[in-house]
């Protein structure tokens, strides 16, 4: 896994050295640069197949035996000989000897000689002297009368397997006629190492004969929200009470990054409530993900908590980010197993484009991924920044066009505003030196999704 990358957020430099200088301001792509450096793929593990979908495949997966492993007909019709039906029509078809049924799955055909037919099912072996099909549109089915639509049930008119059919078109050779390894041929490359395994790709391994695959897994994230005041929804809420958002808000973003999320309910401010939760967590966790309790508040109790890490239990820096918004942050590594933990602040705002900027990418380092897929465009911002802090890098909510290539803005900058950002699509990076920018002014945009 590479350490430095070209991200939507600029380019990532070389990690520090993890000493943490309590007054600095640290940069978004210093910051992202000490999370990746820390962050290493998981192991891979052999997984059944519906276990493995989203997971990325660590070996290269070549085809074992031809696929199809036979000539099988691609409709329902009869298999002739091309001989027996030159010059047909519906005038004058050829009348042909069914000879029997070829159905998929069935045992072995029956042998077509000359002036017979076979009447064969979709995916069916072509059987032997047999050069090509008939759809059964093409012929009466067997019925003596004019052409057909369908073929009738086996089980209900069994003695159409017999008898005789009227074809009324001739066919070329090999028509209708799936060939052996047209698909994939013994030995070719099936599916390549880092590929993601989505539904497409674990039909084909099952269609070459993998019932397990070596994947790394998919992280597991456990996601909890922090503070005394968050209420379940569905709860009613009491004075000075709020719903907890942070926690679904979070949970989603970690499925939609491809991994596991497993959401705690919300944790009071209370440290050793906080202590205790972590310790009983970890045994199920890849990645933990916090919110709130990051800045210096009095009642901030995540960072009262793990700042005195250290030893055994891991250790956790708390940072001040020259960014808006998302200023607090946390990143360290608890436990014996130095599980990544992202302690990141509590206004959904801020909570959400942190997730973005630092949490996805190293979800997918932890995949065996390139940790960077959100791709920076180029558009025109319809509205104008009349304020941005000097200093630092400003993310604002945004809609944005990609079919006339425009951008607005959605909601105003406050960290609170949930309803906005649920109707933002993307959003606009304001660099650390532009305080303003004038209605129709070219920006770098981040599409979400």
């Amino acid at each position: 896994m590479s350490s430095t990358a070209d991200t939507a957020t600029g380019s990532v430099p070389a990690p520090t050295d993890g000493r943490d200088d309590p007054g600095r301001l640290w940069t978004v792509d210093e910051h992202l640069a000490d999370i990746l450096a820390k962050v290493r793929p998981l192991e891979p593990i052999e997984l059944q197949l519906p276990e493995a979908q989203g997971c990325v495949l660590v070996e290269d997966v070549t085809v074992p035996a031809a696929l199809p492993p036979f000539d099988n007909s691609s409709m329902d019709g009869y298999a002739v000989r091309t001989a027996d039906v030159e010059g047909a029509t519906e005038e004058f078809p050829a009348v042909l000897t069914v000879v029997g049924d070829v159905a998929a799955g069935s045992g072995t055909p029956p042998t077509v000689g000359p002036g017979e037919a076979a009447r064969i099912m979709t995916g069916a072996p072509l059987p032997p002297g047999a050069e090509a099909v008939v759809p059964v549109e093409w012929t009466d089915g067997g019925t003596g009368a004019g052409p057909a639509d369908a073929m009738a049930a086996h089980s209900a008119v069994p003695e159409r397997s017999g008898g005789e059919v009227r074809v009324h078109r001739p066919v070329a050779a090999r028509a209708h006629v799936r060939a052996r390894g047209s698909d994939a041929c013994t030995g070719e490359l099936a599916l390549a190492a880092g590929t993601v395994l989505g539904p497409a790709q674990i039909g084909l391994l099952a269609a070459i004969g993998r019932a397990t695959v070596l994947v790394r897994p998919r992280p597991r994230v456990v996601v909890m929200s922090t503070g005394s005041e968050l209420v379940q929804p569905g709860e009613e809420l009491a004075p000075g009470r709020i719903h907890d958002s942070n926690s679904f808000v979070l949970s989603a973003c970690a499925r939609d990054a491809g991994a596991i999320a497993y959401r705690v309910g919300a944790v009071d401010d209370d440290a050793a409530t906080l202590r205790a939760t972590l310790e009983d967590q970890l045994i199920r966790a890849d990645a933990v993900v916090t919110s709130g309790g990051v800045s210096v508040g009095a009642y901030d109790v995540v960072k009262e908590t793990l700042s005195g890490l250290a030893g055994e239990e891991g250790s956790v820096a708390f940072r001040r980010l020259a960014m808006q918004p998302g200023k607090p942050q946390g990143f360290g590594r608890i436990g014996p197993d130095r599980i990544p933990l992202f302690a990141l602040p509590g206004n959904p705002v801020s909570c959400y484009v942190s997730f973005e900027l630092f949490v996805r990418p190293a979800l997918r380092a932890l995949m065996g991924l390139d940790p960077v897929d959100r791709t920076t465009v180029r558009a025109v911002c319809t509205d104008a920044v009349t304020s941005s802090p000097e200093g630092r890098r400003q993310f604002l909510r945004a809609r944005y066009e990609a079919g006339d290539g425009t951008v607005s803005l959605v909601g105003g900058a406050g960290s609170h505003l949930v309803k906005a950002l649920a109707q933002a699509n993307a959003l606009v990076v304001v660099p650390e030196a532009v305080t303003a920018l004038e209605a129709g002014t070219e920006v770098d945009v981040i599409p979400l999704g």
